[in-house]
Parts: C-alpha cells; sequence; structure tokens
C-alpha cells in the first residue's frame, strides 16, 4: 500500500436506532426511527499529513472518529488502514498500537485515581511493548516528548491545569509510538492561548515523529493551522473537500461559505456578511435531495429532489448542483 492512501474511509455510514420500546410503539403505531448519524463518507488520508474534518454540532464529525479507530462499526462501508480492513487489522495487538486517540475533554479522559505514571503507562503494558524498569523509562520519554517532566508522573491529573492534562493524554496516545492518531477536538475544552499551544506541539510531534492525523473540530480558524485538507461536513456527508489554503482562499459550498463568514473579521476589512438561515434539520428525518437546500440562498427544484455526489472542482471536492451548474458565482 502506497503511503499517499495510508487512511482511506470508502463510503461508510453509521445510523443508530433510536425507537421507542416496542409496546410504545404499538400504542402510538409508528415505525423504528433510525438516526443517520453518518451516510456516505469516503476520503484517503496519505502518510505523515492531516485531514481536518468541520462541522455544526450533530454533523457526524465524532462518529467518524470513533469508527477511524474501530470502537464504531460501520453500519455500511469500509475503512482500510494501511492497506488491511480495519475490522481485521483491529484483531492483532500489533496493528492495534498503530492507531490511538485524543479524546476532547482532557477532565473526563484520564483517570482521577490514578497517578500520571499508571495512566501514561496503560497501553505500554496492554500491548506488552516494555516491562520492569523499561516502562517508568518510556513514560518519562513520553512525558517529556510533550514538554513535561518525568517527575509529573508522580503527581494525580487534579494537581494539573487543562493544558497540561491534555499534553498527559497526548503522551499517554504517544506511549505506543504509534503512526496514527485521531484528534477528537482535542482543544475545545481549552483556553484560546493554550489551544494555540496544543497545536503548536502536535504539529511539532508530527514533523518529528512522522504521525498522520485525522483532526475533528467545530473551529475553521483552528484547523486552518494543523490541516494539508480539510473536508466540511453537513448532515453526515462531507459537502466539501479540498486543500487547507484552496479552501480558505476560494470555497464553493454555499455551506462552506457561510462557515467562513462566521469567522471573526479581525483586519476589519467591512466585507458584507449573508449569515446562513434556518435550522440543521434533524438526522433522523433529512430533507429530501441535497441536505442543505432548505437553507440554501442557491437552491433549486433539482436541489430538493436530487442528492448531489462528490465531484472534482479543480483540487476541489465538492457535492454541490449549484457549484456543477455553474450558479455559485451568482452568490
Amino acid at each position: 500500500m502506497s503511503d499517499a492512501r495510508f487512511i482511506e474511509a470508502l463510503d461508510i455510514a453509521r445510523y443508530f436506532d433510536v425507537s421507542r420500546p416496542l409496546v410504545q410503539r404499538l400504542i402510538a403505531r409508528e415505525g423504528r426511527r433510525t438516526l443517520k448519524a453518518v451516510d456516505g463518507v469516503s476520503f484517503t488520508i496519505p502518510k505523515g499529513t492531516t485531514l481536518s474534518l468541520v462541522g455544526e454540532s450533530g454533523c457526524g464529525k465524532s462518529t467518524i472518529a470513533r469508527m477511524m479507530v474501530g470502537l464504531y462499526r460501520p453500519t455500511r462501508g469500509e475503512v482500510v488502514f494501511d492497506g488491511r480492513d480495519l475490522a481485521e487489522a483491529r484483531g492483532q495487538a500489533a496493528q492495534r498500537r498503530r492507531m490511538q486517540m485524543i479524546f476532547q475533554d482532557p477532565y473526563a479522559s484520564l483517570n482521577p485515581r490514578w497517578r500520571v505514571r499508571d495512566i501514561v503507562a496503560e497501553p505500554i503494558r496492554a500491548f506488552h511493548i516494555a516491562r520492569g524498569d523499561e516502562v517508568m523509562e518510556r513514560v518519562g520519554e513520553a512525558l517529556t516528548q510533550v514538554g513535561l517532566s518525568p517527575l509529573d508522573g508522580q503527581k494525580f491529573p487534579h494537581e494539573f491545569s487543562g493544558g497540561q492534562r491534555q499534553r498527559i493524554s497526548i503522551a499517554r496516545a504517544l506511549s505506543s509510538s504509534p503512526e496514527f492518531l485521531v484528534c477528537d477536538e482535542p482543544t475545545s475544552a481549552l483556553d484560546v492561548s493554550v489551544q494555540a499551544q496544543i497545536l503548536n506541539l502536535m504539529k511539532e510531534l508530527q514533523q518529528r515523529l512522522g504521525l498522520t492525523y485525522l483532526f475533528i473540530s467545530h473551529n475553521l480558524a483552528v484547523v486552518r493551522q494543523v490541516s494539508d485538507r480539510i473536508g466540511v461536513m453537513y448532515l453526515g456527508r462531507i459537502v466539501e473537500n479540498a486543500p487547507s489554503e484552496v479552501l480558505f482562499g476560494a470555497p464553493r459550498h454555499p455551506y462552506t461559505r457561510a462557515l467562513m463568514e462566521a469567522i471573526p473579521d479581525l483586519e476589519m476589512t467591512g466585507r458584507i456578511r449573508v449569515p446562513v438561515g434556518g435550522e440543521v434539520p434533524s438526522p433522523i428525518d433529512p430533507p429530501s435531495g441535497c441536505p442543505f437546500h432548505p437553507r440554501c440562498p442557491l437552491a433549486n427544484d433539482r436541489c430538493r429532489a436530487v442528492r448531489p455526489e462528490m465531484l472534482a472542482a479543480g483540487a476541489t471536492l465538492v457535492a454541490c448542483h449549484a457549484v456543477e451548474e455553474g450558479r455559485e458565482a451568482q452568490r
């Protein structure tokens, strides 16, 4: 498998049954209800690069994150890790140790009863990477990599700030020497100044260790710092996938443009902003056709009836009838 196709998601979907209990459904004469958290997503992450997924809360980003490390099985589709189906790869410890996940909340993802040394050592022991004194040596190396001291291993999580706790989470993830890290909003619970420190740390670690990242965020300003490509998600699907600078320089999908207009204009250029109207539809009962059409200023009858497919537009992949027909220039 070439490094250009190190991680692949092939038309993956994940559905959840959210039906009421059987007796209540019989009384109400209603059928089963299915929540389509992810509904047909495909992408590729070359080795040593970062793909970021952005979008509003509830669009399916975290569900994809969990599927990419095997915590959820896809309802449909396939995740391929270094040329092998993830379901097969996860069955072997040698393959499982090659991927790790950094969770969103550093206050909830660390066991408060464990000392930091034991938290960071857990993957080392679980995968039988080292024994005896060598375990603590590796723990010290992992803590040093993220800017902490080996002596911090004696402390408990409550003795650290939020940014330091997230560094501990990163050290835990790195302790098994993984190649692929899924980062599920790793900075969203942190102050802005601390966010920058963590992002800089992750970029430095990627360059030094050759890591591959899937970075999940709802903040476009954050992902611009760390991304090679950005996928914009809406209601369980990727609507635009482009190189980072291309996306920020020339966004194509109307939803991407709406997200761009929500970024604060620090230079005070005076440009006119057009806020997106309406509410995000329910993934239990999504609209027909393009899921964004109820909120889209460019929607027409085709958008309401036919779901758009992902098509190439230069370096960008975009699922939009308006872009395909050249109507986005009307905006």
